[in-house]
């Protein structure tokens, strides 16, 4: 902590707390609101403790080969509470290239295991327990039962490992390449082709392919007078220098890679050094030489640079005020929303020219609500290479990615979603972002917006499953303001034209979405999204009482509390679970800007109430402090948002202002500084502190922007990113202030 102008700061960087999200949730039981709130996914952050850079394209974490991560104790789950897959901590080694908050997305990848091991290569594979664990940004470590000690770091494209092994006549640092994926039913990747390579004392390098990525390994090590070899099926090869496998199938797929070995004393300690890249082994190589440096050992220097890195990146916001608790959930929060996409400059394997290829986007559909505006407003660069990259994917594969792997595939995970790609474009349109030619990309907005689900919009205004039909109506309205501004007014025309088919999604008897299927949810959770025309929309309702009343009995005012799904609910109690049509608080994804609907109809006291709730009870310290995944930063980033009192609308440049859950804060957004101070903030603590766990909300009583009287309750993106002053009068009664300045609406153009 440090002091300014006679108040304290968080270092937040030592308050990251990287285990938070990776246990069951475990959360004291909530009081008002949120006791009302259903929870259908399943109650795990399923975030992984490991070592990670920032948006890059490396992590490193233990291997138990757990859902969905590879670490910890959890089997797959999809509904509840989750089942334990072991009994215990433990690891068979340390792999690389993790999810992070993930739940179903088949693709798991957790390759090239290291093992360091004082047992015979015959017991490869077998796991042992952990204990000691440390981790913070960049850094994890643990001890085996074996008693070795195991530390790692990661750069953007590399991976040092350090043991400390007890004295022993035969340790060995073991590298396995034919691993991939997790170890639950259907879980495994397995290399479809490998090589692997000796080439000289201390060094070697290998590739696999997995799902048709060619993955390269370049290493090094320190091990004077330890013996290296190649090995297979558990067997060493003595004397063998290379491995090349044409075709593996699940069926003829037997272990392989390299080892050192050689005796130890106490205490000592063997450092290897990785370089990774989807572009060759020489490349790899290149990596490793650029981020460790010619000197060995590295370990210190790679996790010195990241930690700076981290320092950079998380630095661009700061807070003041709160619990200790408070800040620690927020500086995780931060962290975790800077781990994914994994963004690797010059790595793409499907075309050749330099530029950012971009990964684990797991997927839009999680995060475009939330981590994208945060990565616009505190690291834009690599916002403008995500979309590069994704413009990129859809020059090469036809699509705009809904959710884009290590692998081809643009057109997976379309059943979430269409079109979402088009809000973060459009955004960083008004923002005016450098680096990419806007005329070419309106032409991929353009043509993604007649693909699958928008060729049958396209023709009858309409599709199902209904949800879509509000993706596409705003991937239209998004296009508009891009093809406006680039002067081609005929799309323009056109597309807001299309953009106004939002309404054919409506039922205007009951103000509610049409009945149809629904992607982990109901019409309930969808039907109070943050359209581009919300005045006709609660037009539709009845008016503001009509979808005051309605969002009232969804966010359950009034209600009784409700009882959670246990393990392994049966489809009784889920489906009574989702007739409550209830708010999903924070456990999943499609009704998480609900609570800003309230703003449009005037209510924003509304929404303090319910993100003071949000914030209290469903949010805390310790690993079970998440109530579901993590969905690779998208929760975390609303955690960021909504204590700061801002809330990002995607595609409309618009920022939503509440009372925030901190006296003070500063967002480095671009090269401005966006201060958001109060007056009469009350600090409200966190409920896993165990004090006072059921504070009142605090409302906004009056605002100023730059010292002039602010009466709307937003604010444009132009507003926050050149920065300024944000001050905000905080009361403990609702006020009228934003009850009669609404934020826009966009209605469909006359004639």
């Amino acid at each position: 902590m440090y002091e300014i102008a006679g108040r304290y700061r968080s270092a937040i960087l030592d308050d990251i707390d990287p285990f938070i999200g990776t246990a069951a949730t475990d959360l004291p039981s909530p009081h008002g609101l949120a006791a009302t709130w259903w929870w259908p996914k399943p109650q795990v952050g399923n975030t992984h403790p490991g070592a990670t850079s920032p948006l890059g394209m490396v992590s490193a974490c233990a291997y138990s080969g757990a859902y969905p991560t590879g670490y910890g104790r959890y089997a797959k789950n999809t509904e509840g509470v989750p089942e334990e897959m072991f009994g215990r901590l433990q690891a068979s080694g340390f792999t690389h290239f993790q999810q992070s908050g993930t739940g179903a997305i088949r693709k798991y990848y957790n390759y090239v295991r290291v093992t360091p091991m004082v047992q015979p290569l015959d017991e490869l594979g077998e796991s042992w327990g952990l204990r000691d664990e440390v981790a913070e940004a960049g850094y994890y470590a643990a001890t085996l039962d074996t008693g070795v000690r195991c530390e790692i770091t990661v750069g953007a494209k590399v991976a040092v490992h350090r043991y400390t092994f007890p004295e022993h006549h035969s340790a060995r640092v073991v590298v396995d390449l034919s691993l991939g994926g997790l170890a639950i039913d259907l879980g495994r990747t397995v290399p479809l082709r490998a090589q692997v390579e000796s080439i000289g004392h201390g060094r070697a390098q290998g590739t696999v392919v997995m799902e048709g990525v060619p993955l390269s390994v370049y290493l090094e090590t320190d091990t004077p007078g330890w013996r290296q070899m190649l090995w297979y099926d558990r067997r060493l090869i003595d004397g063998g220098t290379r491995l090349d496998f044409d075709s593996i199938r699940h069926t003829t797929l037997r272990p392989f890679g390299m080892l050192f070995m050689g005796s130890t004393r106490p205490g000592q300690t063997v450092e290897l050094r990785m370089g990774f890249s989807l572009r060759g082994c020489d490349q790899a190589r290149r990596n490793l030489e650029r981020e460790c440096g010619p000197d060995a050992p590295a370990f210190n220097v790679v996790r010195s640079r990241t930690r700076a890195r981290w320092r950079e990146y998380v630095s661009r916001v700061q807070v003041e005020g709160g619990t200790r608790a408070r800040r620690r959930v927020f500086a995780t929060g931060l962290y975790h929303s800077l781990i994914k996409p994994a963004i690797a400059d010059d790595e793409s394997p499907f075309w050749p020219t330099a530029g950012p290829f971009a990964f684990d986007v797991c997927t839009m559909w999680d995060i475009y609500k939330t981590q994208l505006p945060l990565l616009a407003a505190i690291a834009p660069d690599r916002f403008a290479d995500l979309l590069e990259s994704l413009i990129r994917v859809c020059e090469e594969e036809g699509n705009f990615p809904i959710g884009y792997r290590m692998a081809r595939g643009a057109d997976r995970f379309f059943r979430q979603a269409s079109a979402l790609a088009h809000t973060a474009l459009a955004d960083a349109y008004a923002l005016r972002l450098s680096g990419i030619d806007w005329s070419w990309a309106l032409v991929h907005m353009s043509d993604d917006l007649r693909r699958m689900y928008g060729e049958d919009f396209y023709e009858h205004g309409v599709v199902h499953p209904i949800t879509h039909t509000l993706d596409l109506a705003y991937g239209h309205f998004c296009t508009a303001q891009v093809a406006r501004a680039v002067n081609d007014r005929r799309l323009a025309d056109d597309s807001e034209r299309r953009g106004r088919g939002w309404i054919n999604a409506f039922d205007p008897a009951t103000g509610l979405l049409r009945d149809s299927e629904f992607y982990e949810g109901g019409k309930w959770n969808y039907s109070f999204r943050l359209i581009h025309d919300m005045a006709a929309r609660i037009g539709l309702a009845g008016g503001d009482a009509g979808f005051v009343a309605m969002l009232d009995e969804f966010f359950g005012y009034g209600a009784e509390p409700v009882k959670q799904p246990g393990r392994c609910p049966d489809s009784v109690e889920m489906a009574a679970g989702y007739a409550l049509n209830r708010f999903e608080g924070l456990n999943n994804e499609p009704d998480m800007e609900a609570p800003w609907a309230y703003h449009y109809a005037g209510r924003p006291d509304r929404t303090a109430e319910v993100v003071h709730s949000a914030l209290t009870w469903q949010f805390g310290t310790g690993p079970g402090g998440l109530p579901g995944n993590d969905d690779s930063g998208g929760l975390s980033s609303w955690y960021v948002w909504a204590s700061l009192g801002l809330f990002p609308v995607a595609g409309q440049h618009l920022f939503l202002v509440n009372a925030p859950a901190f006296e003070r804060a500063v967002l480095q957004a671009g090269d401005g500084e966006f201060v958001i101070e109060t007056s009469g903030h009350r600090q409200t603590p966190i409920g896993v502190d165990g004090l006072d766990q059921s504070p009142p909300a605090q409302y906004v009583q009056s605002a100023t922007l730059n010292g002039k009287p602010l009466h709307g309750s937003h604010l444009s993106a132009a507003d926050v990113h050149r920065g300024g002053r944000l001050h905000l009068v905080l009361g403990p009664e609702p006020s009228d202030w934003g009850s009669r300045r609404r934020p826009p609406s966009h209605p469909a153009p006359k004639g």
